[in-house]
């Protein structure tokens, strides 16, 4: 992946104290995955921004968690409008709980 897509990715969690070791290779991971098709880190676009989703699952338990994970691969709509979620089933399940936790643990937007 371009550098400059890096940089540009990681400049609102810099600026938000949040950039973490890991934070490149989940962005890497996320363009791969097709997940920036339709999400931001920052801003509404078909999907919700991460940040309004770790917002509103900041306290999320295990359920919570495997929920997600199953909304992310199956597809679904309802929870954030209209639009409809594709389903991921070409994203291996471990890419796809591996993302679900790191945007659960992004900082969240402001209320």
């Amino acid at each position: 992946m371009g550098s400059i897509r890096v940089l540009w990715l990681l400049l609102p969690l810099a600026a938000a104290g949040f950039a973490q070791a890991d934070d490149e290779a989940m962005i890497d991971l996320a363009w791969d995955s097709g997940c920036f098709n339709c999400h931001d880190l920052d801003k509404t676009l078909r999907g919700p921004a991460w940040r309004d989703v770790a917002k509103r699952y900041h306290d999320a338990d295990e359920a919570v968690f495997e929920r997600l994970v199953a909304k992310v691969r199956d597809g679904g709509r309802g929870n954030w409008g209209d639009e409809a979620m594709s389903a991921n089933r070409r994203v291996p399940e471990e890419d796809i709980r591996t993302l679900v936790d790191w945007i659960l643990r992004l900082e969240p937007s402001d209320p």
